[in-house]
């Protein structure tokens, strides 16, 4: 059928301890890849590209989704080498569209990926989940970082919060705390001090987020062109988590910042990857499925994962079907959106826990190991084939 979610895994290339014949063993007809080697801002060739085209197709399985190519920061901030590094995404663009490589996946973020404080939550049953914890992200912000002007960003509980768990940490533990939050994604974000940091930070002291959403339109204005002549969806990722930290600004944490961000240059060719991870994470996005309906034409790839809510603003990532956003309307809505479309959207389960043997592994990147993945999309494709089996389809599709 045209319009059935393509079942995807993320894969970081041939370095990926999760190899393509695991992506195709859990039941994936797609892979979500980049060539993470190639550094941000460079244009990357035709023969680059075909190189891993050939190495996913040999193996069975479809390049569904470029995640990601990387936004340069001097684009992000209009500065510097910021031409340069616009024509060469360019580039990539129509050398993406040339292999047949068709919807790219990618963020503009500040400085960072997605944040979190524990890699290694301890769940019930043993496995192991990322976690962000408004406190721990305080105590590194204010004590450990010493960001001028953080104090203003925390309320009196929190702060005081942090301060008791700064004053309860060893050397080593803070030490640990600053290289969870500073991890960068493999082609992407390098892995950062504390200083570099800083120094990255100190960058946007002049760009607020009225700033960042101009130089952000301006890089569709001049991307998104090229996009449509290329056959290229372009897809931006929410803000992860969805609120401002660091000092930083954000512009894509919940509807209104991403309605604005298809609105700014209207063609097809802009659109958003749905991580209902992300947008989650926060208690004002509370209506995805209504969100997801909604964006639903500009909504090119799915990131479908859980999150459990805590008070405080803090998160943990949960099994796929067990947290804070209703999975089951998320999907029921995924089909009716493909259905209505006449689209087979690319989907992936995310950040899945470690589990089982993959727990005396220490090769998979924080949230990519094989196994908890493997149950996230198992579970989510036995969630859309049973409403699909069950006839909601049709009445999710009249719900517009």
């Amino acid at each position: 059928m045209p319009h059935r979610l393509v079942q995807t895994l993320r894969w970081f290339g041939p370095a990926d301890a999760v190899t393509l014949a695991h992506v195709r063993q859990a039941g994936a007809s797609g892979v979500v890849t980049a060539l993470h080697h190639v550094p941000p801002g460079v244009a990357w060739g035709v023969d680059e590209i075909m190189r891993r085209k050939a190495e996913v197709e040999a193996a069975g399985l479809l390049w569904a989704v470029v995640e990601s190519v990387p936004v340069h920061e001097d684009i992000k901030q209009a500065r510097g080498h910021c031409e340069a590094y616009l024509d060469h995404y360019c580039q990539s663009l129509r050398n993406l569209g040339a292999c047949g490589v068709r919807t790219v996946c990618y963020n503009f973020m500040a400085v960072t990926d997605w944040t979190r404080t524990d890699l290694a939550m301890p769940m019930p049953g043993g496995a192991e989940a990322l976690r962000f914890d408004r406190v721990d992200a305080a105590a590194f912000d204010l004590f450990i970082l010493r960001r001028k002007g953080s104090e203003s960003d925390y309320t009196d509980h929190v702060r005081a919060a942090a301060e008791r768990k700064f004053a309860a940490m060893s050397a080593s533990e803070g030490d640990a705390l600053s290289r969870t939050i500073l991890l960068g994604l493999p082609g992407t974000v390098d892995n950062l001090s504390v200083a570099e940091f800083a120094l990255r930070l100190g960058a946007y002291d002049d760009i607020d987020a009225e700033a960042l959403r101009a130089n952000h339109t301006a890089f569709l204005r001049r991307v998104i062109p090229v996009a449509e002549e290329a056959g290229v969806a372009l897809a931006i990722h929410p803000d992860d988590p969805p609120f401002a930290m660091f000092g930083l600004p954000r512009i894509a944490g919940d509807e209104a910042g991403l309605t604005r961000i298809v609105s700014s240059v209207d063609s097809p060719a802009n659109g958003v990857t749905f991580c209902t991870g992300s947008l989650g994470a926060s208690a004002a996005n509370d209506d995805l499925p209504g969100m997801l309906r909604r964006l639903g034409e500009r909504v090119h790839f799915l990131h479908l994962r859980n999150v459990r809510r805590e008070p405080d603003g803090s998160f943990y990532e949960s099994d796929h079907l067990a947290g804070s956003v209703d999975m089951a309307a998320v999907m029921r809505e995924a089909i009716a959106l493909c259905h209505r479309r006449g689209v087979a959207l690319p989907m992936r389960p995310d950040h899945g826990h470690r589990m089982l043997s993959d727990l005396q592994n220490d090769h998979f990147y924080p949230g990519y190991s094989a196994i908890g993945r493997l149950r996230g999309l198992a579970e989510l494709r036995g969630l859309e084939m049973g409403l699909r089996h069950a006839g909601s389809m049709p009445a999710a599709a009249d719900t517009r």
